[in-house]
C-alpha cells in the first residue's frame, strides 16, 4: 500500500545528507519507508539506545497527533516534513522552493498546529539526547584510584595529577585548597520555554529512564510507555507561550527549582568523587583533601540594571524564598543522617565536648529534646544531629534558639564529626557527616550568594539629586523615586547581611563602569543611606564596551586607592574582582575584535593584579551564545592569559543554560568535574608558558585580525540606515512581545539606536534569522586580511584563543542556513547589506573549514556535527513558518497608507500572524538549544 506517513517511524530523526539520495513521498511504500529511515539512522551513526528512545518519543507524538487533529494534521507534519529533508539534502532551488509552497499553503490557523507539533518534536529529541548523555556518564567506567593513574586531564582529579608532575605535591596540595568555581545564575530572558513545559519535559525524563529500567514487554515497561503518552499528551496540549512575563520573584522560584532538585545534594557528591579518585580506600575513612569549592551565586532578583521591577522589597523577598529553600533543605539532610547514627554510646562514645553540646541543645530545647531522647536511648550523636534540625527549623521560622549564622552550625557538626572520629567511627565522621558539613560550606544560610547590579549613569543621578559629594555629604535636593530606590538597596544588603551572615549579599556590580568615579559613587551612596552603620560592600566594576576594557588597568590602578576600597583590600587580605562583559563588547566591535580586546584586557588586568600583590578574581559576564560568550566554558578558561585564573573562575550562566548544565544531576556532576578541572589547570606552568608564548608569536596576526574584523563589522552597523534594515530582516522588534522575562528587551531608545538595544535580543534576533552573525561575522575578513593559510594552520594549532574563537564559529556557522538566511535579508530591501552578509558568511565558511580540515563543518568534532546535522531540516521547517509570518506582518506594515495613522503609530498587526511568529521562536530557539 502507499505510505501515508501514518507509521510511527516516520517520526524518526537522524538523516545524514550524505546517504540520503531520496525521501519519502506519498508513493513511497510501507517496506522503503522503514529501509530508507533505517540508512538514515545509519548514516547518522547514533547509538542504538538513542534511536530507540527518538523512535519512541515520535510514535507516541505521532499517537497523539492523530488523536487530537486527526490523520489529517498528522499528514500536514509528514508533508512539511518530508519536505524540509529533501530541500536539506538535495541543496537544489526547486527542492527549497517546493518546501517554501508547503509552508504558505496552509492556513494560518493550521501552521499553529504544524509549528506546535515540530516545537513538542524537539523537546522530546533534546529529552532524548540528554537521556543518552546521562546513560553514557552512568556506563563510564570510574576512575583509577590515585593521583598516578589518572590521566585524563578534564577531570580535576586528572587535572591534579597533571599539576603535581609539574609543581610537585605539596605545591598542588595548595592549590587544591585555594580552588573555586562560582557560577552565578542570572535573569537574563534567554530560556523560551514555560516553566510549565520544562515541568513536563522533566516528568517524561523520569519516565524514560523507568522504562530503561524495566524488563522489555513487562508490565511495567507497559505503564511507563501508556504514563509517558499521557504526558506527551500533556505537553502537545500545553500552551507553549507565556500569557504574561513573569514577575521578578516568579523568576527567583524557577531558579530555587534547580537548587531543590539538582544542585542543593549534587554539589557534595562532586566533591566526594573526587576524594574518592584522589584518596582511593582512604577517602571517607579521614579528613578529605578537596575542599567545598564551588560557591553558588545570583542576580535573580538583584539585577536592576535596565529592570524597573526589580526593587529593594523584591531583593529582600529573594533572598527570604533563597534562605528558606536552603533551610529547608539542611533540616531534612539532618534527619536523615542523624537517623541512620544509630552508634551505641558504649561502643562509639561521645566526646566530652559532644556531651557539654547536647547539654546545651537539651537545656535551650526541653521538650524536644525529651523527645528526641526517648526516640534514641544510648545513641548520643543521633541525639545531637536530630536536635540540630530542630535549631535549623528554629532559625527558618524566627524563632528564639535558633542559630544567627551557619558558623554556628559548623562548629556544632565538627564536634560531632570530632566525637565520631576519636570514638573510632571514622567513617561516619568523614561520610555523611562530612557531606553535612560540604553543604554548609557550600550553601550557608543563604543558599545562592546574591548579587546586585546596577548601572554607573543611575548612581551618578542619585548623587546629583542628592547635591552630594564624593565622601557622601552635602545637602539633598529634590529626590525622585528612583534615587529613593537607590538608597533602599543599600539598607536591605545591610538587613539581609544581619539575618542571614555576610556571604548572602554584598557584592555590587557597576555596569558600564567607565571611571573609578563610577564606582566610588557606590559608596557615596552608601554613606547617604545608612551613614555609619554600613553593610559590607564587595564593589565590583563591570567593563562592557570595547573602550571600557581597554580603559580597564589605569581605573583599576585608581580605585584601589580609595579609601573605601583600600579599607575593603586590607580586610581580604587584597582580594579583588572585575567583571568582563562580553555581550556588549561583542555588539560594540563584532566578536573577533571583542575577543581578542577581552584577551588583552585580561592579560593587562592580571599583570597588574601580580605587580600590586592583589587576589584577582575575574568574573566573566558569558552568555549562552557564541554572540554573548557561549561556547564550552573549559576550553575557553585553558585559552586564558597568565594568572588571569590563578584557580578561580566566576561566569553568569543564564536561561536554557542554568538548565542544560545543571538540571539534570549527572550532567551537572559532569559540568562541575569539567569546568573546574579547567581551572585548576589553566594556572600550571605548561599552559601558561603554551599560551603566553602564543599570544607573543602571533601577536602580528591578532593585530591584523584585529583591524580587519572591525573594519568589516562597522561596514556594515555604522552603515546608513542599518537598525531599522536589522529590524525588519529579523524577528527583533516583535521578540520583546514574548514573555521571556521579567526584564525589558531595551532601555528605552527607538529602533534607530543600537546602542540601547540589549545584547540578548541583538542575538537571539540573528540566531531566528537562521543567520547567526553575532557569534562569527568579521572572522573571514580578518583570516583574509593575513592571508597565510600555512601560518594560520598553525596558529589555529598552537594559538589556543584562536583555536577556540575558530572551534566556536564554526559551530555558529554550522547552525546558519544561507538559503534561510537569504530569504530573511529579502525582507529588507537593501540589497548592498545582504549582499555584505552572505558575502562574509561564505568567507568565513572557506577559512574555518581550511583551517579545521575536511569537507564541511564540524568535521573535526564529528558528535556536534552529528547534533546540529540531525536537527537542522527540522529548525528548517519552523523557519519556513516563520519567514510566512513575519513576511505577512511586513506586508502589513508596508501596506499602510504614507501620512496615515497606521504608517505614523503601526498598523495593529494580525494576532494570528503574530502568535504564528511567536511559536516559531520559541520553536527555532528549542532546535537549535539556544536563545541568546
Amino acid at each position: 500500500m502507499a505510505y501515508r506517513g501514518a507509521h510511527a517511524v516516520t517520526l524518526v530523526i537522524g538523516r545524514a545528507a550524505s546517504v540520503y539520495a531520496r525521501t519519502v513521498t506519498p508513493d513511497t511504500t510501507h517496506t522503503e519507508a522503514i529501509r530508507i529511515v533505517g540508512r538514515f539512522e545509519a548514516g547518522r551513526e547514533l547509538p542504538e539506545a538513542m534511536r530507540a528512545d527518538v523512535r519512541m518519543l515520535g510514535a507516541l507524538l505521532g499517537q497523539v497527533l492523530r488523536e487530537s487533529g486527526g490523520d489529517d494534521l498528522f499528514d500536514d507534519v509528514e508533508r512539511l516534513r518530508q519536505a524540509t529533508i529533501e530541500a536539506y539534502t538535495d541543496e537544489s532551488s526547486e527542492a527549497f522552493d517546493r518546501a517554501t509552497r508547503i509552508a504558505e499553503e496552509f492556513s494560518v490557523q493550521r501552521a499553529d498546529e504544524v509549528a506546535r507539533a515540530f516545537t513538542a518534536y524537539f523537546h522530546l529529541v533534546n529529552l532524548a539526547e540528554e537521556h543518552q548523555r546521562v546513560r553514557v556518564l552512568r556506563e563510564r567506567p570510574e576512575p583509577s584510584t590515585g593521583t598516578g593513574s589518572e590521566s585524563r586531564t578534564d577531570t580535576v582529579a586528572g587535572a591534579y595529577a597533571q599539576l603535581i608532575a609539574e609543581v610537585g605535591e605539596e605545591e598542588a596540595r595548595r592549590r587544591l585548597s585555594g580552588l573555586r568555581f562560582h557560577p552565578v545564575f542570572t535573569a537574563h530572558p534567554t530560556e523560551a520555554r514555560r516553566r510549565a513545559v520544562s515541568s513536563s519535559i522533566r516528568r517524561l525524563a523520569e519516565l524514560l529512564s523507568a522504562h530503561d529500567e524495566a524488563t522489555p514487554g513487562g508490565a511495567e515497561a507497559h505503564r511507563a510507555r501508556r504514563r509517558m503518552l499521557e504526558e506527551v499528551d500533556t505537553l502537545w496540549r500545553t500552551a507553549p507561550l507565556r500569557a504574561q512575563k513573569p514577575e521578578p520573584t516568579d523568576e527567583v522560584r524557577t531558579v530555587m527549582s534547580v537548587f531543590d532538585e539538582t544542585l542543593f545534594t549534587t554539589v557534595p557528591h562532586v566533591y566526594r568523587r573526587i576524594d574518592d579518585v584522589l584518596r582511593g580506600e582512604e577517602s571517607g575513612s579521614s579528613a578529605p583533601i578537596v575542599p567545598a569549592f564551588v560557591r553558588i551565586g545570583t542576580w535573580v532578583g538583584g539585577d536592576r540594571d535596565g529592570n524597573p521591577f526589580v526593587t529593594a522589597a523584591v531583593t529582600r523577598e529573594a533572598a527570604s524564598i533563597a534562605a528558606d529553600h536552603v533551610l529547608r533543605g539542611l533540616e531534612r539532610a539532618l534527619e536523615r543522617i542523624g537517623r541512620t547514627l544509630t552508634l551505641d554510646a558504649e561502643g562509639t562514645p561521645p566526646s566530652a565536648e559532644a556531651t557539654r553540646l547536647w547539654e546545651s541543645l537539651q537545656a535551650a530545647h526541653p521538650e524536644v529534646a525529651g523527645e528526641v531522647a526517648k526516640r534514641s536511648p544510648g545513641e548520643p550523636h543521633r541525639r545531637i544531629l536530630l536536635l540540630l534540625a530542630h535549631r535549623v527549623d528554629a532559625t527558618r521560622r524566627g524563632d528564639e534558639g535558633g542559630y544567627t549564622d551557619p558558623e554556628q552550625l559548623l562548629a556544632d557538626l565538627r564536634v560531632v564529626q570530632s566525637s565520631l572520629d576519636a570514638a573510632g567511627a571514622h567513617r561516619h565522621a568523614f561520610g555523611g557527616v562530612q557531606h553535612l558539613i560540604w553543604q554548609v560550606e557550600t550553601y550557608g544560610f543563604h543558599l545562592a550568594e546574591l548579587e546586585v547590579r546596577q548601572h554607573s549613569q543611575v548612581h551618578a543621578k542619585a548623587l546629583a539629586e542628592l547635591g552630594a559629594r564624593p565622601d557622601g555629604s552635602g545637602d539633598g535636593g529634590t529626590v525622585s523615586a528612583q534615587t529613593e530606590e537607590v538608597l533602599a538597596v543599600f539598607r536591605t544588603i545591610r538587613e539581609i547581611q544581619r539575618t542571614y551572615g555576610p556571604r548572602a549579599a554584598g557584592r555590587y556590580v557597576v555596569s558600564f563602569t567607565q571611571s573609578a568615579q563610577d564606582l566610588a559613587n557606590v559608596h557615596a551612596l552608601a554613606a547617604h543611606a545608612c551613614g555609619d552603620d554600613l553593610p559590607v560592600l564587595d564593589v565590583v566594576p563591570l567593563f562592557e564596551t570595547f573602550a571600557d576594557l581597554q580603559a580597564a588597568p589605569g581605573i583599576l590602578a585608581e580605585i584601589v586607592e580609595h579609601p573605601a576600597f583600600a579599607a575593603r583590600l586590607a580586610a581580604t587580605g587584597r582580594r579583588l574582582e572585575v567583571m568582563l562583559g562580553y555581550s556588549d563588547s561583542s555588539k560594540d566591535v563584532g566578536p573577533v575584535a571583542a575577543n581578542l580586546a577581552l584577551y588583552e584586557a585580561q592579560a593587562k588586568i592580571a599583570a597588574w593584579a601580580q605587580r600590586e600583590g592583589i587576589e584577582l578574581t575575574l568574573f566573566h559576564g558569558r552568555g549562552g551564545a557564541l554572540g554573548r560568550g557561549g561556547g564550552p566554558a573549559n576550553s575557553a578558561i585553558l585559552a586564558q592569559p597568565p594568572h588571569s585564573v590563578d584557580g578561580r573562575f566566576k561566569l553568569t550562566e543564564q536561561g536554557e543554560v542554568i538548565f542544560a548544565r545543571y538540571g539534570e544531576p549527572a550532567i551537572a556532576m559532569r559540568h562541575i568535574d569539567q569546568v573546574t578541572a579547567a581551572t585548576l589547570l589553566a594556572s600550571s606552568p605548561g599552559v601558561e608558558q603554551r599560551n603566553s608564548a602564543a599570544a607573543a608569536r602571533f601577536a602580528e596576526v591578532a593585530s591584523t585580525m584585529d583591524r580587519a574584523s572591525r573594519e568589516r563589522f562597522f561596514a556594515l552597523v555604522k552603515a546608513p540606515g542599518f537598525a531599522p534594515w536589522f529590524a525588519t530582516v529579523t524577528p527583533m522588534e516583535e521578540i520583546g512581545l514574548l514573555a521571556l522575562g521579567s526584564r525589558p528587551a531595551r532601555r528605552g531608545l527607538s529602533v534607530e539606536s543600537l546602542e540601547d538595544l540589549r545584547a540578548i535580543p541583538w542575538v537571539f534576533a540573528w540566531t531566528q534569522a537562521r543567520i547567526n552573525l553575532a557569534g562569527w561575522f568579521g572572522l573571514g575578513s580578518a583570516l583574509e586580511a593575513v592571508g597565510d593559510e600555512q601560518l594560520l594552520r598553525t596558529a589555529y594549532q598552537e594559538w589556543p584563543l584562536l583555536r577556540t574563537m575558530v572551534d566556536n564559529v564554526a559551530m555558529s556557522l554550522a547552525k546558519t542556513d544561507p538559503r534561510i538566511a537569504r530569504r530573511y535579508l529579502e525582507l529588507g530591501d537593501r540589497d548592498d547589506l545582504a549582499a555584505l552578509v552572505l558575502e562574509e558568511m561564505e568567507l568565513t565558511r572557506s577559512w574555518v573549514i581550511r583551517l579545521t580540515g575536511g569537507e564541511r563543518l564540524l568535521e573535526n568534532k564529528p558528535i556536534l556535527q552529528r547534533a546540529v546535522a540531525m536537527r537542522s531540516p527540522y529548525v528548517d521547517a519552523l523557519s519556513l513558518l516563520q519567514l510566512r509570518a513575519l513576511r505577512g506582518l511586513r506586508d502589513s506594515d508596508a501596506a499602510a497608507p504614507e501620512g496615515s495613522s497606521a504608517a505614523l503609530e503601526g498598523p495593529a498587526p494580525d494576532p494570528d500572524l503574530q502568535r504564528l511568529l511567536l511559536l516559531s521562536v520559541s520553536g527555532v530557539a528549542a532546535g537549535l538549544q539556544n536563545t541568546g
